[in-house]
C-alpha cells in the first residue's frame, strides 16, 4: 500500500480511500476467441498489451470484429485482472486517439471528475510494481485474478487535483531520463549478446561456412548423442516451488546457455514425484516448445536447488562419454544451430514454437575427431566469454539501480516529497464531500411505512 511520509501521516490536503469510495466505475471487456493481425476490424487490447512500465505498448496489436458499445477511450485507465500470479495489476493510462476493444482479463476504470486519469493509473501500477495485488489475487490453475470487488476495495492516496497533476507532469519528466538510461542498458546488452554469438561462432564454424579443417568432420547432433529423455506434464500450482517442495522447470528457465532454476512452478502438495524425471547437477537440457527465438535453446545445469523435475516442454540430452558437455552447449547455443531449430519449429500459436527430437538430432555442426580438440575449443570459448560477464554483470547493476530510481520516484510521488504543496488547492477532501453527496442524492428514496388498519378489512364504517 501507499506509504505516508515520515511522521507516519499523509500530507495536508491530502485523503485516503477506495476505488468504491471515490465512485470509479469498473468495467470488464469480453473474450474473443477470433482475432486477426491484418488490421481487420478494431483493435483489441490484451494483458501483453500493458508492458511491465505501465504503458500501452501495440507492437502486437490484434483486431476483433465487434458491434457492442464496449470500448476503451482516450483518458481511460486499463487494469490486467487476469494473468500470471506476479503480472496480475499491470496498469496504464489509454491514450490511444482512437477506441479500442480490451479482453476480458481487462478491467476499464473511469474516475470521477477531481481524480487525474494519470495519477490514478501510476498509483494503481506502483501497487502493482510493490506487490500489493499479489495479496489479494485469487490463484487459479496456471493463472491468477483480482475480483472486481477485491479491484474496487483497493485504496489509495489522492492529493488535491491540482498537486495530482503537478505529481503526474513530474513523474513523466523523470521517467523519460529513466527510460533513455533503460534504452541505452539494452542497446549495450544486445552487443555484449552478439559478442557472445560471434566468440562462439569463430572458434566452432569455419569463415565460409564450408572449408573446415582436415582433423574435423561435417556431422550433426546425434553422432555426439548417447540418446535424449523426454520430460512429462506435470499439473502445477501457479507459484515457485519454496526449498523443501518438488519443482518443475518452465521453458523460461532456459535461454541460450543460461539456466534459471527460479523458473519453477510447485507441484501441489502430496504429489509424488516421478526420479525418473529429476533434473541433476550436469544435465543437458533443451526447450523443445518455446517461445519464438528461444525454441531448441540449451543449457548446462549448474548447482542448482534439488528435487526440480523436467517438463514435457523440455528434453534432456545425454552426450557420448567422450563429448566434452561445454562443447556440446556452445555449438548447441551457435547462431546455425540456432537459426536450423528457429526455421524448423512448427506451430500455430503466435508466440509458442515446438521442436520434434527428429529435428534436435538432425541438425548439421562441424565435428573435431579429436576430443582434446574439443576440450579445448570449449576452455577457450569459455575463458573469452568469462571476459565478457564482467560487462553482464555491470549492465545487471545498472538495471538494478534504475529499477530503484523508479521506485524511489514512485515513492516520493505518493508520499508527498516529489512536488511541493501549495495551501490555496482545494483539499481532496471536499471531492470525497462532493461524491458522497452525489451518491446520496442519486440513491432511492424509502417509502413511508404503511400504517396499520383501524379497522378490520369488510367492516369499515359505512357513510350514513
Amino acid at each position: 500500500m501507499p506509504a505516508e511520509g515520515a511522521s507516519g501521516e499523509l500530507p495536508a490536503g491530502w485523503v485516503r480511500a477506495t476505488l468504491a469510495e471515490l465512485g470509479v466505475e469498473a468495467q470488464p471487456g469480453f473474450a474473443s476467441g477470433k482475432h486477426n493481425r491484418d488490421g481487420e476490424g478494431i483493435v483489441h487490447l490484451r494483458p501483453m498489451n500493458i508492458t511491465r512500465n505501465g504503458a500501452i505498448d501495440l507492437s502486437d496489436a490484434r483486431y476483433v470484429n465487434d458491434d457492442s458499445d464496449r470500448r476503451v477511450e482516450y483518458g481511460d485507465v486499463l487494469f490486467n485482472n487476469t494473468n500470471s500470479p506476479a503480472l496480475v495489476g499491470k496498469t496504464a493510462w489509454v491514450g490511444l486517439l482512437e477506441p479500442a476493444a480490451y479482453s476480458n482479463h481487462m478491467t476499464r476504470l473511469r474516475g470521477p471528475k477531481g481524480l487525474d486519469g494519470k495519477f490514478l493509473a501510476i498509483q494503481l501500477h506502483w501497487l502493482w510494481a510493490s506487490g500489493y495485488f499479489k495479496t489479494v489475487l485469487n490463484n487459479h490453475v496456471n493463472q491468477a485474478s483480482v475480483a472486481r470487488k477485491a479491484l474496487l476495495a483497493a485504496e489509495i492516496v489522492v492529493p488535491p487535483l491540482p498537486e495530482q497533476l503537478r505529481i503526474v507532469s513530474e513523474v513523466e519528466q523523470q521517467v523519460v531520463r529513466i527510460e533513455a538510461g533503460e534504452k541505452a542498458l539494452r542497446v549495450t546488452k544486445k552487443r555484449v549478446a552478439d559478442l557472445v554469438q560471434a566468440i562462439r561462432t569463430k572458434a566452432l564454424w569455419p569463415a565460409d561456412g564450408e572449408s573446415i579443417p582436415g582433423d574435423w568432420e561435417w556431422g550433426i547432433v546425434d553422432d555426439v548423442l548417447a540418446g535424449i529423455e523426454a520430460g512429462k506434464s506435470f499439473t502445477c500450482l501457479p507459484r515457485p516451488a519454496e526449498d523443501d517442495e518438488w519443482g518443475v522447470i518452465k521453458v523460461s528457465a532456459m535461454t541460450w546457455g543460461e539456466f534459471r532454476p527460479e523458473e519453477n512452478k510447485a507441484l501441489p502438495p502430496g504429489r509424488v514425484a516421478n526420479p525418473d524425471y529429476e533434473i541433476h547437477s550436469g544435465d543437458i537440457l533443451v526447450s523443445r516448445a518455446n517461445t519464438v527465438g528461444y525454441v531448441g535453446a540449451p543449457v548446462l545445469v549448474g548447482p542448482a536447488r534439488g528435487k526440480l523435475l523436467l517438463s514435457d516442454k523440455s528434453l534432456r540430452l545425454i552426450p557420448k562419454s567422450n563429448v566434452d558437455p561445454n562443447w556440446l552447449i556452445h555449438v548447441l547455443s551457435s547462431l546455425p544451430v540456432r537459426a536450423y531449430y528457429s526455421e524448423s519449429a512448427t506451430g500455430t500459436s503466435d508466440s509458442m514454437r515446438n521442436i520434434s527430437q527428429k529435428v534436435v538430432r538432425s541438425a548439421k555442426i562441424p565435428i573435431p575427431r579429436s576430443d582434446a580438440v574439443r576440450e579445448k575449443i570449449a576452455q577457450e570459448i569459455n575463458d573469452r566469454i568469462a571476459l565478457v560477464e564482467g560487462f553482464r554483470a555491470l549492465l545487471a547493476e545498472h538495471e538494478e539501480r534504475a529499477s530503484s530510481l523508479r521506485a524511489s520516484l514512485l515513492k516520493a510521488a505518493f508520499t508527498g516529497a516529489l512536488v511541493p504543496q501549495d495551501s490555496a488547492d482545494e483539499p481532496a477532501s471536499a471531492l470525497l464531500d462532493r461524491i458522497r453527496a452525489e451518491k446520496k442524492a442519486k440513491a432511492p428514496r424509502k417509502r413511508a411505512a404503511r400504517k396499520p388498519r383501524s379497522t378490520p378489512p369488510g367492516q369499515e364504517e359505512l357513510p350514513s
